[in-house]
């Protein structure tokens, strides 16, 4: 069973040889955090940062060769920036120019038209840790009053070493497919300070197994389906033969199945976080947390009929990492959807420069937009929160999950087919029914308030 199941995977994720070098590496990580329970816990923290870096290296080197001296170049220059600039807005800009510059070179020296596996992929995920580390650097000079809560918890009191830089760095946990952790919490790993039991090593291997094997469910899932709902058939003759009824619901499928690629990696790369005890994340209502490092939500994710909670439970630590780096940072700008918009621009070029990830965040923006009128429509109606009380809530939910991932389909389609001649093919053919579903539903809205919703509480809204 195994076989067929990893031949399925590798197909869709791209290349045979790629896609089963990546799912090993994450696997991988592994036996590392049990080596360094078992045999570095109580080691320097120079040999640890050694093992750390070592052993992210050689997965490096496994998955893209020579390659791996984009991700040295970058470390380097961001250390040197911090030891020769100092804590200085000037760091803060030059290691976001720098850092999104190399990025966007490789991703244009190395675009093509199909999903590839190659160093990009990686390097996204430094970039960020990279650019953050001089944002928590910087932050380390101001007085504790200046920050907030979060931004304390992230601070650098000092520069950190070059060897502590690439152990953090090149974490075998977190380098290939994330997620995001900041500095401090590497350096409390090293400290053992991240551990249910103090001076020893944590009791996580349950809760580390637990996301594995969720994390392996999800794997098979879509190693079992992703043959029957490829992006490339989107572009076939058969599918535009199809009728419409059928080419949406194929949308909706497909989204389901294409996400499990992401879910299944990050889940598994959890694991591998709370089995070395990055994941530990305190005590909660006398119950050790273990979701430092979590990247989804999968329950939420399976279960909320929001487009918002699908979002909030979906890549967080790159959400939080965007929210706490970009959107909170441009507090200055005074107006929060300005911020809002400038993160998802950030986001956007983050991913790469084809059109298809312009159309998709900014429909994400529209379609976040419409929802929020359209939960406040719901709130504010006396009619309409009855409704959504009553007996027929269950009947509701179902609709509501049928537009919810038929329309969380349709921005995937550019995100994963890249270039406007495929997307606009598979929208054409679909008469533009996302676009012109929200643009319908975020012109009526005004007039569906002014219907539904009693003056009184038109009123009030409008003073918040």
């Amino acid at each position: 069973m195994a076989a067929p199941l990893l031949e399925n995977l590798s197909e869709s994720l791209g290349s045979p040889e790629p896609a089963v070098r990546l799912i090993l590496s994450i696997l991988i990580g592994y036996p590392c955090a049990l080596v360094y329970r078992r045999f570095l816990f109580y080691q320097p923290a120079t040999v640890i940062h050694l093992f750390h870096a070592f052993s992210g290296l050689a997965l490096a080197a496994f998955n893209f060769g020579s390659q791996i001296y984009h991700s040295a170049v970058c470390i380097l220059v961001q250390f040197l920036m911090l030891r020769l600039m100092g804590r200085t807005v000037t760091t803060v800009l030059s290691s976001f120019t720098f850092q999104m510059v190399y990025l966007l070179a490789g991703y244009y020296y190395t675009a093509t038209e199909e999903y590839d596996i190659k160093w990009t992929m990686p390097h996204c995920v430094l970039t960020l840790k990279l650019v953050g580390l001089s944002f928590d650097y910087y932050d380390g000079g101001k007085e504790p009053s200046q920050l907030s809560l979060e931004q304390r918890s992230a601070a650098l009191p000092s520069v950190p070493s070059l060897l502590e830089v690439c152990g953090f760095s090149y974490f075998y946990g977190g380098f290939l497919v994330g997620p995001q952790f900041t500095l401090r919490s590497y350096q409390r790993l090293v400290a053992r300070e991240l551990t249910d039991c103090p001076g020893k090593p944590p009791n996580s291997v349950i809760p580390a197994t637990k996301r594995f094997a969720l994390g392996f469910l999800c794997l098979v899932i879509y190693a079992i389906f992703s043959p029957y709902y490829t992006d490339t058939y989107f572009l076939t003759d058969e599918y535009e033969a199809q009728p419409f009824w059928y080419r949406c619901v194929f949308i909706l499928l497909w989204a389901k199945v294409i996400l499990y690629k992401y879910v299944s990696c990050w889940v598994i790369a959890e694991g591998v976080c709370i089995l070395s005890g990055l994941g530990y994340n305190g005590v909660v209502d006398g119950e050790h947390q273990w979701n430092a490092c979590t990247n989804m939500k999968v329950w939420v994710f399976e279960t909320t009929p929001l487009f918002t909670g699908t979002i909030s439970s979906f890549n967080i630590n790159t959400n939080a990492w965007a929210a706490r780096n970009v959107f909170k940072r441009l507090k200055f700008l005074g107006n929060k959807t300005l911020s809002h918009v400038t993160t998802l621009f950030f986001l956007t070029i983050w991913h790469g420069l084809h059109s298809g990830y312009i159309l998709c965040f900014s429909m994400e923006f529209f379609i976040v937009t419409v929802e929020r009128q359209a939960l406040a429509l719901v709130r504010d109606s006396p009619l309409l929160t009855k409704l959504a009380n009553s007996a027929l809530y269950p009947l509701i939910y179902v609709v509501q999950q049928f537009f919810h991932w038929l329309f969380m389909g349709y921005p995937l389609v550019p995100f994963c087919l890249f270039t406007y001649d495929k997307w606009l093919k598979v929208y054409s053919s679909v008469y533009f029914c996302g676009h012109v579903f929200f643009l319908v539903a975020f012109l009526i809205m005004p007039y569906l308030r002014k219907a539904l919703v009693p003056k009184k509480e038109r009123s009030q809204t409008k003073q918040d």
